[in-house]
């Protein structure tokens, strides 16, 4: 059977050609040896006319093209100095073509970002674009609005967190990222000869509720090929490293808004009438070992989890002014129609279960909250009198604002006891089936994971829904906790920590909170127009004094948003998602008294169909549960998926070496992605000489990286810190991180709280005792550079080093019954020693040597000739291999 690989678009860069009568978009790879073009017709005023030429060019043949086209659309033959084809734009991608009452528009991606970097797949954030008008101003029909509907349009910022992969498989079909990649291998494997050796490329279609340009593409989608396409998403992109001993972890999350009745927050409230609700966002930590690229070799694992607008027709009238306007019900609904129909499409998208954690406030002197919490309860308790009992909905309902003014009680504690049990309800993603380990010594909390398990890998089924009334404050904390259960779980799941289990106050949650806080700050900007009011700190009540004040001007910020800006920006979500489109005859979006209707399309319909009160569920989705029909190889889905061709192993398609390390462009090692991003031992480890360099080791708020870069007000932390990386040249992003937030002094300082004001204690062991060094006996690296290092060790230090090794080599449990033998006696102490078990295969513990075949071996061999000046003749498969290089690269 042959080996199944998502494909990569050939089409990298992108440069715009202008004529009189035609655009000529040009793309090409990243070598630059192969081209395709695609024709727009400038001579149609109002209809939108491309041409993909099919055949793929190289690079003389592209060259001759676009000197014809120059040489035919010159005034005058011959005349070098006026030319018929001009350069217009460089670009690296289509956004789409939209049309408002005049001619079709282009809007080109001009500059990016990279932010991710997963397998060796790049992940992009829109930096800037180019809108260019089509149409030639010979025949160009001008109209009065034309000009407003382009400012409106414009006023979505494609440069604020819109995001693209030129991975196809990426942001596409199913809900995981990394899942769609690796669980669509065996569907797609079918629909390839398997008596084909070889690889297969697969491209899966897009799934269009998070791709926000999925409409303004529509119109050439049938006719280009698909590596024009390119879809993006608007959400939050962040990756940092966590280096475990020089063992690089990439840890990422993407947050996925969708596009479905999007808008702002007092604006767009519950849910339409199709089961869409508002402030929808899939959030997806991906966890993968970066020291191997391969998705069938590496380790990968992610989680998933939702947040949502109560999935019921409500609002909150804001013409009063008011800070809290009031919650009403807009429809009655009492055979919860929308929640039903909710409700269906996750089961699709996440199969079960399904777990609802309400956070809306229960208890209230003026029923404000409540009025959710009670017909959500009344509407989940009428869907699952229906559903078989294995597959209910299960609703948590905490009041956290109450638990939050109480001195008593401790909301982080709550919310790890409600992470740890939807941790092990649904399960999570891994690529690799579980270590031997977990055989040998089973584990409770290992042996009640749910979840989906497989000879191959692991597989969350279903997932959490998280809301309040804003999905934003509350909801990003406790999201923050279940995602800090789960890192814990795919940590432990890929081999690099003992027990699934993360502290609070260790390097790895201090980072993971930090990539939160960016998420849920991003995600509050888009929606409620300020950062978060409330974070993590907060909630574990050690934030600053001087956090009360941000936080009353993010309430002012927000209220002044939603008061005086939401609707214009309203107004442009609707024009670019194409929920308003613009015709002759018909009223301007600025003229409508509200968009009620544009995303209500029952009110347009005389006889809406309806649905069975109580079979409220799609057959086929029921049937295949706990599976997300999504991702069972059925007919329908396998639809979706189209086989490319079948490719060698060094298509470019398929080729991610190429794709990752580009060997044929000048880099600089400087301006690798890896260094510039967020780093554990870079920017959250402590800079004192002797220091543990674990990142799951508990240290004091004021030890982490950052705050000693900010507290300047210490000088001998400083001049610490000069001495410390006086030997070497600094990191190059050491001076951003050092003045990257304004306020991270000022939170960091103040997190020298008593123990019990945290939510988790900090038990001080034996081992992190013997790992503190007193001040007085820090010695400077100058020192220590001149200490005389040709004497032997002593007979003490020598009996601790052996029994380092000795540990070291077996990892695990020692036997203490006989430990009295005499410091003199190191081989008699050593011989008490004996491993607990032994791996039958490849763990982060025991590694077995794989035997190397003759020709290997002879390839091996051949190198180390070639180091020593012998360089032997190519044979003939190498001169073929050089000749077809240079061949495209050059001729």
């Amino acid at each position: 059977m042959p080996t199944v690989q998502p494909v990569i678009s050939c089409i990298q860069k992108l440069v715009l050609y202008e004529t009189r009568a035609r655009y000529f978009l040009v793309g090409s790879n990243h070598a630059e040896t192969k081209y395709r073009v695609l024709k727009i017709d400038r001579t149609e005023p109002k209809d939108l006319m491309v041409i993909d030429d099919r055949h793929v060019y190289n690079q003389q043949e592209v060259h001759e093209l676009l000197s014809r086209l120059d040489m035919g659309n010159r005034t005058k033959m011959g005349q070098k100095g006026l030319s018929g084809l001009s350069r217009a734009v460089s670009a690296f991608g289509i956004v789409g073509f939209v049309r408002f009452l005049e001619g079709y528009y282009i809007v080109l991606i001009t500059k990016r970002r990279k932010v991710a970097d997963i397998g060796g797949h790049s992940i992009y954030k829109i930096e800037d674009t180019n809108i260019v008008y089509i149409p030639n101003d010979s025949v160009r029909i001008a109209h009065p609005d034309e000009a407003k509907y382009v400012k409106i349009f414009q006023s979505v910022d494609l440069s604020s967190n819109f995001y693209f992969s030129k991975l196809i498989s990426f942001f596409k079909e199913n809900h995981a990222t990394f899942r769609t990649i690796t669980c669509a291998a065996p569907p797609a494997a079918e629909l390839c000869s398997p008596k084909t050796p070889g690889y297969c490329g697969i491209l899966n279609e897009a799934y269009f509720k998070y791709a926000w340009n999925s409409y303004i593409l529509e119109k050439v989608k049938a006719t280009v090929h698909h590596n024009w396409l390119l879809y993006i998403i608007h959400g939050f992109c962040g990756q940092s490293k966590l280096l475990i001993y020089g063992r690089p972890v990439y840890v990422t999350l993407i947050a996925r808004r969708s596009c479905k009745f999007a808008g702002t927050r007092f604006l767009k409230r519950g849910a339409n009438c199709e089961g869409d609700v508002a402030n929808e966002v899939e959030t997806e930590q991906i966890i993968h070992d970066a020291s191997v690229m391969s998705f069938s070799a590496g380790s990968y694992s992610s989680y998933v989890q939702v947040r949502g607008s109560v999935p019921l027709y409500w609002s909150q009238d804001i013409s009063t002014m008011m800070p809290k306007p009031p919650i009403t019900l807009d429809q009655a609904d009492p055979f919860a129609h929308v929640a039903a129909l909710h409700f269906d499409q996750m089961f699709q998208r996440f199969g079960t279960p399904i777990i609802i954690l309400n956070l809306v406030k229960k208890r209230e002197k003026r029923k404000h909250e409540r009025i959710l919490s009670e017909a959500l309860l009344s509407a989940i308790t009428y869907l699952n009198q229906f559903l078989p009992p294995e597959y209910a909905i299960h609703y948590i309902a905490w009041d956290m604002a109450k638990y939050t003014k109480s001195k008593l009680c401790n909301v982080l504690d709550r919310l790890s006891i409600i992470a740890e049990d939807v941790v092990k309800r649904t399960g999570f993603f891994v690529n690799q089936p579980d270590f031997y380990r977990n055989t040998l010594r089973p584990g409770e909390r290992w042996d009640e994971l749910g979840g989906c398990i497989h000879n191959t890998c692991r597989l969350q089924t279903g997932v959490l829904r998280t809301n309040c009334v804003d999905c934003l404050d509350r909801t990003n904390t406790a999201q923050f906790m279940v995602g800090k259960c789960a890192l814990a779980y795919q940590l432990y799941a890929i081999g690099v920590i003992d027990k699934p289990r993360l502290q609070f106050d260790t390097d790895a949650v201090r980072l993971f909170e930090e990539l939160y806080e960016d998420h849920g700050d991003t995600l509050s900007l888009q929606y409620g127009g300020s950062q978060l009011v409330h974070r993590v700190k907060t909630y574990r009540k050690i934030a600053p004094w001087t956090q009360h004040s941000k936080d009353i001007m993010q309430t002012l910020s927000r209220y002044y948003s939603n008061a005086f800006s939401d609707a214009d920006r309203q107004d442009a979500i609707n024009l670019f998602l194409g929920v308003f489109q613009p015709m002759e005859g018909k009223s301007h979006l600025w003229e409508l008294p509200t968009d009620y209707y544009l995303h209500h399309k029952n009110t347009m319909e005389l006889l809406s169909p309806k649905r069975s009160y109580t079979h409220w569920w799609t057959p086929e989705v029921l049937i295949n549960l706990p599976l997300p029909f999504d991702e069972v190889p059925c007919t329908e889905n396998l639809k979706k998926m189209t086989v490319v061709k079948k490719m060698d192993k060094s298509d470019e398609e398929i080729d991610i070496y190429t794709e990752f390390f580009r060997p044929y462009e000048l880099s600089c090692f400087d301006d690798t992605f890896c260094l510039t991003m967020t780093n554990s031992a870079k920017d959250f480890m402590p800079k004192h000489v002797g220091i543990d360099p674990s990142p799951f080791t508990i240290r004091k708020p004021e030890e982490t990286g950052k705050s000693m870069l900010s507290n300047k007000s210490n000088k001998e932390e400083a001049v610490l810190q000069r001495k410390t990386v006086a030997s070497a040249p600094p990191p190059p992003s050491e001076e951003v991180v050092s003045s990257s937030s304004e306020d991270d002094s000022g939170t960091d300082k103040e997190e020298e709280g008593p123990i019990s004001q945290r939510s988790t204690p900090v038990k001080i062991t034996e081992f992190g005792d013997a790992a503190k060094i007193p001040e007085d006996s820090i010695q400077s690296p100058r020192e220590t550079h001149v200490m005389n290092l040709s004497g032997l060790p002593s007979e003490d230090d020598l009996l601790i080093y052996k029994r380092f090794v000795y540990l070291g080599q077996n990892q695990h449990k020692v036997d203490t019954y006989s430990q009295q033998s005499n410091a003199k006696q190191p081989d008699n102490m050593m011989t008490i020693l004996g491993p607990v078990s032994l791996f039958l295969q490849d763990s982060i513990y025991e590694m077995h040597l794989i035997g190397l075949d003759k020709r290997s071996t002879e390839i091996f061999d051949s190198h180390i000739q070639t180091g020593k000046g012998i360089i032997q003749s190519l044979c003939k498969d190498d001169m073929m291999v050089y000749r077809e290089y240079i061949k495209n690269r050059y001729m």
